[in-house]
C-alpha cells in the first residue's frame, strides 16, 4: 500500500500531454481542448514530434527536450511507445502518468514493459485504457469525458470510465459536485486501494463513490478502506454480482455461498455502504454524508397523509428497517397537541389539514423521544394547508437545533406545489426526497452504514479468550493425511480436529469390518438406547448422496445388516470407491434441538470465509445462511447468528425454550481460530451441529485441505483482515513499576487526553514535528483504529491504573522492506525505561513480520530520542531536504 509520488497527480503545478494534437475527432485533440477549456493554471507542454505549436503552445518533440519537470503527464500515445515514454518520463523525473491509450494487452507484454520502465523511478501509473482524471477545484481536466463537473466535496473513483462519463453527465444535470474523479482504468499499478488511502486524508473530500468491476488486491484494498472509512464515508457499486460459474460441489458450504455474498460481508467489514443501482450512488453519498453513524435505527414518520406514511413503511420494512414503538408518555404528548384524529401510531397522521404549528409540534415531541433514532416528516399537498409553510415550520427547528440531534429526512410529495416547499427545506441544510420510497431508502443506506461502521470498529483478538485449542493435536492430522496422498479427513479426522479446538462431538469408534462393527454396536447400545453406522472413505465426501448413513440401529446385528447394506449399495454405485470402514457413534437426540450449520470456504478474491444457517440433508433447499470473514469476536459472532432466520428461532417460542446462543457463538469463535491457526484448511462443513438449552454438539464434520500449506505459519496470509496481534502483548517491570505493553485497540482513544494533558509541548513537538496541546478526533481515530496489515502501534499502560504511559509506533511501505517509526512517552514518566521497551517491541514485531529496516525523522535537538537510538544501533544521517531534521535507520535481521 502506497500513496507515494500519488500527491503529484491530484495537485499538479504543471503536465505534459504526449500525444497532444490538432486533428479534428483525435483522442490527442480532446484531451489537450479539455485541459486548456477547464482553465488548468499551471505550465502546460504538449508533445509530438508532427507540430511545432498546439493551441499556441510550444509543441516539444521529445520528453527530454521540455524545458521543466512536469508533475504529471497524459499520455495519449499508441500502444507500442508507452513503455519508452514512460523510461523517458522518468528519467526526466516525472512521478506520475495518467495512461489514457487502451490496447496495452496481457499478451503483447506491453503492460509489463510499462511497469518495468516506471519501477527504476517509483514513477506511478494511472490506467493504462482510462477516460483520464479530472480535478475540478485544481481547474484540471485531464480528459475526454464530455462534459466538466462543478467543483465539490465528492470524490469518485470508477473502474469504468463509461460509468464515469455517464456519473458527470448525471451531476452536471442534478448539480453535484466533485472533489476529484478518478477513471481507474485497468489499474496495473494505481489501483482503487492506493487511492482510498490518499483520499482519506484529503481535506477537500467529505466522501467518497466508487464503481468496481474487480479487486485487484483485496487485502490492500481492504486495508485502505477500513482506514479512511472511519474518517469518512465510503459508498459503493461493485458489478459482476451473478457470475456464470459452477457452484462448488465439495461442501455445503460452497455450493450456498452463491453470487457475491463475501463481497457482501467484506464490505461490511470495511465499513462500506453498497448500493447496487447508480442512480441511488450520490443520494447515499449525500445521506451519511450528512450525519454520524448511528447506535440503533428505529424510524417515526411525521405524516399529514396516511398513504404516504403506510408506502414509507412498506419500503422500509422491504429493507429491513426498524420502526420506532412509541412510549406511553409519546402518546400522551401528542395526544395534548394533536387532533383527537390523530393515527395514535407510527406513522404519526397529524391529518390533511395540518397547520405548520401542529408539524412543529409534532417534530418537536418525536424528535425529543428517546425511542426515536431518525426522523422522516412528510407533507402531500392539499387544499387545507400550505406545503410551503409546513417547509418552513420544519425548517425553523432544523435552524433553530431542535432536530439537530437526530438524523431527519424529509419528503414533500407532489411536482408543482412541493417544488418551493423542497428548496425551502435544502436551503435549510435538511435531506429532501421526492418520494416515500426514496426517503425509505436513504434512512435504510444510514443504518445499513451506521451497522458497516460498528463492525468496523471491531477488532478480534488473536487467540480469542476462553477458547480452548489444541494447533499441534490437529497440525498432526493434517501431516499424517497428507502422506497419503489425501485432501480430505474422514468423519472421524474432522470431529477429532475440531474436538481439540473446544467443539463437542459425540463418541466415534471406527470399525473396519462387520465384525467389528457388531462388537462397537453390542458396547455401545449398553448406555445407549439406539446407534448410527456411518460410511468412511477417504474418496466420498457426501456420505448421504451414496446411501451411507444408517441412523437409529437398536441391535447389534441391525447394526451389522446395516454396514453390509452401505458396502453393497456404494458397490453397485461407485465400484472404484474406497471403503475406510465404518463410523459408529450414539444417536444424539433432542427434543427441542435445531440443526446447524457451520462452514468454511474460500473464496477467489477475499479469501477464506465463515458460513452459518439453517442445517441438516436439506441445507442447499433450505438456503437460510449468513457469511462474514474471519477473525470474529463474540459481537461478531452474535451479528451472524441474527442475521438467518433460524436466529429467531433459536431465540425460543411458544413452548420452544432458547438455544444456548452461548455455546454457538463458541463454536462459531473456534472455527475462525482455526481458520487464523491452520491455513491449510480450504473447506470445512459441521453439519449438522444440533443446538438446544444444553449446548451444541457437532453430529458429522467434513473438512478438505491443502497439504502443500499444513506447515504454512499462522496467522493464515490468505485472510483479507488481519487479526488483532494479542500474541505481541507483554508485562515489564521497570524500577518497581509494573506495565503492561500490547498493540493498541480503538478504545485507547479515551486514554489520549490525559495522556497528553501531562505530556509537555515541548515533547509533543519533538513527536509530531509541530507543537500542540490537543489532537483532534479525526487524528484519534486515524491513530487508534489502525489496520494490523500495514501499521502498527504499541501502547504501554500502568498496570495498576490503567493509564497510558507510552506509544510506539510503525507504518510500513508499499513493498513491505521499511517501516517509518515514532515514539512518544509521558513526560513525567520519561528516564523509567518506557521508550526502550516500547521500542524493543517494536523492534522485535517488524523483524518478525518481515521488514527490513526502520526509519524514523527527528529533530536534531532531540537530544534524548537520537541517544536511544544510537543505543539501539541506528544510523543517524542529515535529512537530505531539511537541515533541521535527522534520519535513523535501524537494519533488521530475519
Amino acid at each position: 500500500m502506497t500513496i507515494r509520488n500519488l500527491h503529484h497527480a491530484i495537485n499538479p503545478s504543471s503536465l505534459v500531454i504526449i500525444g497532444a494534437s490538432k486533428r479534428p475527432g483525435s483522442l490527442g485533440r480532446v484531451v489537450m481542448n479539455n485541459v486548456l477549456e477547464g482553465g488548468f493554471p499551471g505550465q502546460i507542454w504538449p508533445v509530438n514530434p508532427k507540430y511545432e505549436k498546439i493551441a499556441g503552445l510550444r509543441c516539444f518533440a521529445r520528453v527530454a527536450d521540455i524545458p521543466g519537470v512536469p508533475d504529471l503527464a497524459i499520455i495519449v500515445t499508441p500502444p507500442r511507445t508507452v513503455p519508452e515514454l514512460v523510461h523517458a518520463l522518468g528519467l526526466h523525473g516525472t512521478r506520475t502518468a495518467v495512461v489514457i491509450t487502451a490496447g496495452l494487452g496481457e499478451d503483447s507484454g506491453l503492460k509489463q514493459a510499462m511497469l518495468d520502465a516506471a519501477k527504476p523511478f517509483l514513477l506511478r501509473i494511472i490506467g493504462p485504457n482510462t477516460v483520464g482524471m479530472i480535478i475540478p477545484p485544481a481547474r484540471l481536466n485531464a480528459s475526454f469525458a464530455h462534459l466538466l463537473p462543478s467543483p465539490g466535496d465528492i470524490a469518485l473513483l470508477s473502474q469504468s470510465g463509461a460509468i464515469a462519463t455517464a456519473l458527470i453527465d448525471w451531476a452536471v444535470e442534478n448539480n453535484v459536485g466533485f472533489s476529484k474523479v478518478i477513471s481507474l482504468g485497468d489499474m496495473t499499478d494505481v489501483d482503487a486501494g492506493d487511492f482510498i488511502d490518499l483520499l482519506a486524508t484529503d481535506p477537500g473530500t467529505r466522501a467518497i463513490v466508487l464503481y468496481l468491476e474487480a479487486i485487484p488486491n483485496p487485502r490492500k484494498f481492504l486495508s485502505a478502506a477500513r482506514a479512511a472509512a472511519r474518517l469518512k464515508p465510503i459508498v459503493a457499486i461493485k458489478s459482476g454480482r451473478h457470475p456464470e460459474a459452477a457452484k462448488a460441489a465439495a461442501t455445503h458450504t460452497g455450493a450456498l455461498c452463491g453470487g457475491d455474498r463475501v463481497t457482501d460481508a467484506a464490505f461490511r467489514r470495511a465499513g462500506i455502504l453498497r448500493i447496487y443501482d447508480l442512480g441511488d450512488l450520490f443520494d447515499a453519498a449525500e445521506t451519511i454524508g450528512r450525519f454520524a453513524p448511528l447506535g440503533r435505527s428505529r424510524v417515526s414518520i411525521i405524516t399529514n397523509g396516511g398513504g404516504a406514511g403506510v408506502l414509507a413503511v412498506d419500503r422500509l420494512m422491504d429493507l429491513g428497517c426498524e420502526l420506532a414503538e412509541f412510549s406511553d408518555q409519546t402518546i400522551q404528548a401528542l395526544d395534548r397537541l394533536l387532533p383527537a384524529t390523530w393515527s395514535r401510531a407510527n406513522p404519526i397522521d397529524i391529518i390533511g389539514d395540518a397547520s405548520p404549528e401542529r408539524y412543529r409540534a409534532a417534530v418537536e415531541v418525536v424528535a425529543q423521544a428517546p425511542e426515536t433514532d431518525l426522523l422522516i416528516i412528510m407533507n402531500c399537498p392539499t387544499g387545507l394547508a400550505s406545503p410551503v409553510d409546513a417547509a418552513r415550520a420544519v425548517a425553523g427547528l432544523s435552524q433553530s437545533g431542535v432536530i439537530s440531534t437526530k438524523p431527519t429526512l424529509t419528503c414533500w410529495l407532489g411536482g408543482h406545489t412541493a417544488r418551493d416547499g423542497r428548496r425551502v427545506l435544502q436551503e435549510a441544510g435538511l435531506a429532501s426526497f421526492d418520494t416515500p420510497a426514496d426517503a425509505a431508502l436513504a434512512a435504510s443506506c444510514l443504518r445499513n452504514w451506521s451497522r458497516a461502521h460498528q463492525t468496523l470498529l471491531r477488532v478480534p483478538e488473536n487467540p480469542v479468550e476462553g477458547i480452548s485449542y489444541d494447533r499441534k493435536a490437529v497440525q498432526a492430522i493434517f501431516r499424517q493425511v497428507a502422506t497419503e496422498k489425501r485432501q480430505w479427513l474422514t468423519e472421524l479426522e474432522a470431529k477429532a480436529a475440531i474436538a481439540a479446538y473446544g467443539i463437542p462431538v459425540p463418541q466415534t469408534i471406527l470399525a473396519k469390518s462387520f465384525d467389528e462393527v457388531e462388537a462397537v454396536a453390542t458396547d455401545m447400545l449398553r448406555e445407549a438406547p439406539a446407534i448410527a453406522v456411518k460410511l468412511v472413505s477417504s474418496t466420498i465426501t457426501h456420505k448421504s448422496d451414496v446411501g451411507g448413513v444408517a441412523l437409529d440401529i437398536t441391535s447389534p446385528l441391525d447394526a451389522r445388516r446395516a454396514a453390509e447394506r452401505i458396502s453393497a449399495q456404494l458397490k453397485s454405485k461407485r465400484s472404484a470407491a474406497v471403503i475406510d470402514g465404518f463410523a459408529v457413534q450414539p444417536m444424539i437426540k433432542r427434543e427441542h434441538g435445531r440443526e446447524l450449520i457451520l462452514g468454511i470456504d474460500r473464496d477467489p478474491v477475499f479469501g477464506p470465509f465463515i458460513l452459518f444457517g439453517s442445517g441438516g440433508v436439506a441445507v442447499e433447499i433450505l438456503a437460510d445462511s449468513a457469511i462474514e470473514l474471519p477473525p470474529l469476536d463474540e459481537d461478531l459472532a452474535g451479528d451472524l447468528i441474527e442475521r438467518t432466520r433460524i436466529g429467531k428461532l433459536l431465540a425460543g417460542f411458544r413452548d420452544e425454550p432458547p438455544a444456548n446462543r452461548s455455546a454457538i457463538r463458541r463454536a462459531l469463535l473456534a472455527i475462525s481460530q482455526m481458520i487464523i491457526d491452520l491455513p491449510c484448511i480450504v473447506s470445512m462443513d459441521i453439519n449438522p451441529l444440533l443446538a438446544d438449552a444444553q449446548g451444541v454438539i457437532a453430529l458429522d464434520a467434513r473438512i478438505g485441505f491443502d497439504p502443500k500449506s499444513v506447515e504454512c505459519p499462522a496467522p493464515n496470509p490468505a485472510l483479507a483482515i488481519r487479526p488483532y496481534p494479542r500474541d505481541w502483548q507483554k508485562n515489564v517491570v521497570l524500577k518497581g513499576r509494573t506495565y503492561r505493553i500490547r498493540p493498541i485497540k480503538p478504545t485507547d482513544a479515551a486514554l489520549y487526553p490525559a495522556f497528553l494533558e501531562r505530556t509537555s509541548s515541548d515533547d509533543i513537538r519533538m513527536r509530531f514535528l509541530a507543537a500542540s496541546k490537543s489532537i483532534s478526533d479525526q487524528m484519534l481515530i486515524r491513530l487508534t483504529q489502525i489496520d494490523y496489515e500495514r501499521e502498527l502501534a504499541f501502547v504501554a499502560l500502568d498496570f495498576g491504573t490503567g493509564e497510558l504511559a507510552g506509544i510506539a509506533r510503525f507504518s510500513a511501505d508499499p513493498d513491505h522492506e521499511c517501516a517509518e517509526y515514532g515514539l512518544l512517552v509521558r513526560t513525567d514518566l520519561q528516564g523509567l525505561g518506557i521508550g526502550w521497551a516500547l521500542f524493543s517491541q517494536l523492534k522485535d514485531y517488524a523483524t518478525a513480520d518481515g521488514l527490513k529496516r526502520m526509519e524514523g525523522i527527528v529533530l536534531a535537538e532531540n537530544t534524548k530520542m537520537l541517544k536511544l537510538c544510537r543505543e539501539f544501533g541506528c544510523s543517524i544521517a542529515d535529512h537530505p531536504f531539511d537541515t533541521r531534521l535527522r534520519i535513523a535507520t535501524l537494519l533488521l535481521s530475519s
